[in-house]
């Protein structure tokens, strides 16, 4: 798929943008890889702990080469508005959903990796238009959801310096190119980080965020999990379960982040074999296994572990696979590891509002203790009753909830 991303009406216009109609050829032919993949031979264990499982990452091959249609994903993209516009020296696409509500709060959502747009596509119409979902008029957002540089629509950066302080400046240029003089910002993984980082910058027009991927670790437990030593003894029994969950998270959850943090480049399987690339992408855990949990549900089309999908199925899957196949963005995309200096777990010490959702299914549980200290403005903190590292493609109307909750008091 190629995508013009340059802006011929200048630097600093707005257009509109349409999903382009990938040729059959391109679809055909992605299914002709998909039936010549050379399969490696079958994991030595019997859960994941090697990685993704052979006969799970063949399931989901078959059905993505025999049963998935591409062109309903086409079809339910270009029914949203889309537009592109360039911020220094980069093509950004943006979903740009305006509320019927006027008095509607902007907010500026950031997906993350293994994800994309596709991520939010669940959550658009619960936000902005919550009072067809049973929700007050009052609660409305009108919302901007760019593909972070690299990613999807988005142009490639062809230098280096795309990290997360230069990409949490250009959502300030973009919200405030758009006419939003104040606004929130909210993510999760990526997204989250883009927040906290945005909040840490303080600009003129940020009112606050909503993270539901908080960086909250203090310095002295994250000194203990860098140095694989026992957590200080002080840690209450919330603060001791978010060390082992962390220290689970670091010795066996990361190698993906430590491979593309370092050698993105060295990935370019990925790029020649959908069946490489989808493994690449399903290799994200969460609190419950990797991949994570409801992941893993909606690609077997049942519940495994204990843990449903939610609302996620397996068509959403493949929808962000093939998004990554087709854009030819998996390279692009891990090149933010490569960027990034950040620790995204690290106490984020951010002091304008902010609200944080914990769900019980991400990597970590943050503590309301860690994250009093790491939000010194904390207006709303929660840990809801079920959802994980991909809350809102999980479950969006929980996650729409705790969206409106986070970010009521800004409203003030």
């Amino acid at each position: 798929m190629s995508v013009t991303t340059e802006n011929p009406a200048g630097a600093t216009a707005i257009r509109p943008f349409t999903i382009p109609e990938v040729p059959e050829t391109e679809l055909e032919a992605l299914s002709a890889r998909l039936a010549a993949t050379r399969w490696p031979d079958k994991e030595t264990v019997t859960d994941e702990s090697q990685g993704v499982p052979l006969a799970m990452l063949q399931e989901l091959a078959r059905y993505w080469a025999a049963d998935y249609d591409w062109r309903a994903c086409e079809a339910k993209l270009n029914a949203l508005p889309h537009f592109m516009t360039e911020i220094d020296g980069l093509g950004i696409h943006f979903i740009h959903v305006r509320s019927q509500h006027e008095q509607a709060l902007p907010l500026i959502v950031t997906h993350g990796w293994p994800g994309s747009i596709i991520e939010q596509l669940k959550i658009i119409d619960l936000l902005a238009n919550p009072t067809a979902h049973g929700a007050s008029a009052s609660d409305a957002f009108h919302l901007v959801i760019p593909s972070l540089p690299g990613y999807g629509f988005s142009g490639k950066p062809t230098t280096t310096g795309w990290d997360l302080p230069r990409i949490a400046r250009a959502w300030v240029v973009l919200m405030k190119r758009l006419g939003y003089t104040q606004f929130a910002a909210q993510g999760g993984d990526w997204g989250g980080a883009v927040s906290n980082v945005m909040g840490k910058q303080a600009p003129a027009g940020l009112l606050g965020i909503h993270v539901n991927f908080p960086g909250t670790v203090p310095p002295d437990v994250a000194k203990a999990l860098q140095g694989g030593a026992p957590p200080p003894s002080s840690l209450s029994g919330d603060e001791q379960r978010a060390y082992e969950q962390l220290s689970t998270l670091y010795a066996k959850r990361r190698a993906y982040s430590s491979l593309m943090g370092t050698r993105p480049q060295t990935l370019a399987g990925i790029a020649d074999s959908p069946a490489g690339l989808a493994a690449w992408l399903l290799d994200h855990g969460d609190s419950y296994g990797q991949p994570a949990a409801p992941v893993t549900s909606a690609v077997l089309a049942h519940t495994t572990n204990g843990h449903p999908a939610g609302a996620l199925t397996r068509d959403d899957v493949l929808d962000n696979i093939t998004l990554y196949w087709l854009t030819n963005t998996a390279i692009s995309a891990a090149r933010l590891y490569w960027e990034n200096k950040l620790s995204l777990y690290n106490d984020a010490d951010v002091s304008v509002p902010a609200a944080v959702s914990a769900f019980p299914g991400e990597g970590y549980q943050a503590p309301r203790s860690w994250t009093e200290r790491a939000y010194h403005n904390l207006i709303y903190y929660n840990q809801p009753a079920k959802g994980g590292h991909f809350a809102a493609w999980e479950q969006p109307q929980l996650f729409a909830e705790e969206v409106r909750a986070g970010l009521r008091p800004l409203r003030k």
